[in-house]
């Protein structure tokens, strides 16, 4: 009896967690060692999409806490982005650099094609484009793969442009000209995204101070700066925080807007492309206290989610573009919703997206009308 009731105390506690979520999906594949779980947290706009992380997580709940947090996420980032997706996403459990394989992502493959179009997913943290195309060759319902297979190429060179943009509309917000130059960025991060970040902003005649774990990176980024003749400091991890500079630009890991970070700031805005940077959802109002602006990450990093859900209409590099210029006048909207309604920048945009969701939860859409063959581009 008591080990009945411990399992259902358990089935309780799971289903409570899970809470909010369509569906979610545990995949088990012994023979290629995968161990994944796929989470559809919102259909009301169309299919789930969201990439496939593949990280050592420390336990399976650690990866179930990850991916349900995530693909929440991506809800939001659909919504914003006046995307005709849902928000979804996938994590593998293990080291991409010693666990992964092609049988692993063929196996991974048979269970998004299970879903019958009901999530879409391609590359994220630790998988790339070259992994999806051997998902491929079990589904259709990848996207962000390699420009010979049909895909739309590198998605950190829209991010990166989304990111600029959000930029420049903090900078028109703040003084009135979307200007760059005469600012000075605080970069963490020089990975695919923030390394063009930071040229394109030394290019753009900005200061800019970088930091990043990889050494090999700072070394490239201070070639760089020197042919475009800018103005370049290296700063040590921790020290990134308290740079006295304009914006805080954070393009690395998330959860880094912590009591002990926003305490350092010493900027007037954080926008940046890392996800969920906020470590707690009331470090939003410690930096509307502090004066500090702060553009929700979902929004400005929205670029990429934006070229590779335009990519399963058939790619097209001018179309993403222009739609990635709405993100300048989405964050616009958003800093002034928040600040006629005394409200913080995350709330005004989530609740922007809760209102197209609203807006649409009573609309037809691809379950009630049967999948429609724009989610069919691939079959």
């Amino acid at each position: 009896m008591k080990q009945l009731e411990k399992t259902m105390t358990i089935e309780h506690d799971l289903f409570q967690k899970i809470a909010g979520h369509e569906q979610v999906i545990f995949c088990n594949d012994p023979a290629t060692g995968l161990q994944a779980i796929i989470a559809i947290h919102n259909t009301t706009l169309g299919p789930a999409l969201g990439g496939t992380r593949m990280l050592p997580y420390g336990s399976v709940e650690d990866a179930l806490d990850d991916v349900l947090r995530l693909s929440e996420g991506m809800t939001y980032k659909c919504a914003a982005a006046d995307l005709d997706f849902g928000g979804g996403k996938a994590v593998i459990i293990g080291d991409p650099a010693k666990d992964k394989s092609p049988a692993m992502f063929r196996a991974f493959g048979q269970y998004v094609e299970s879903l019958n179009g009901r999530f879409y997913t391609g590359t994220d943290m630790g998988t790339t484009m070259d992994d999806f195309v051997h998902a491929m060759k079990e589904t259709n319902f990848i996207n962000g793969v390699p420009e010979a297979f049909g895909g739309s190429g590198d998605s950190s060179i829209p991010t990166a442009q989304g990111v600029m943009y959000g930029l420049k509309a903090t900078n028109f917000f703040l003084d009135g000209t979307s200007e760059l130059a005469g600012k000075t960025y605080a970069i963490q991060g020089l990975g695919k995204v923030g390394f063009k970040v930071a040229e394109q902003l030394l290019q753009a005649g900005a200061d800019i101070y970088v930091t990043d774990i990889n050494s090999n990176l700072l070394l490239k980024m201070e070639r760089r700066a020197a042919e475009l003749k800018g103005m370049l400091k290296i700063v040590g991890h921790d020290a990134i925080y308290s740079v006295d500079a304009d914006v805080f630009v954070p393009c690395a890991l998330g959860g880094i807007l912590n009591d002990s970070a926003v305490d350092q700031l010493q900027v007037n805005a954080v926008v940046g492309s890392a996800n969920n940077q906020l470590h707690r959802a009331e470090h939003a109002e410690k930096l509307r206290n502090k004066g500090i602006l702060y553009a929700p990450d979902y929004i400005v990093n929205s670029g990429g989610l934006i070229q590779v859900a335009d990519e399963l209409y058939g790619p097209n590099k001018a179309r993403v573009l222009v739609k990635t210029k709405a993100i300048y006048h989405s964050l616009l909207e958003v800093y002034e919703t928040a600040d006629n309604a005394y409200m913080t920048t995350v709330e005004a945009a989530d609740r922007k997206c809760k209102k197209r969701l609203k807006v649409q939860r009573h609309r037809s859409n691809f379950f009630t009308r049967g999948i429609s063959p724009k989610w069919n581009i691939r079959h």
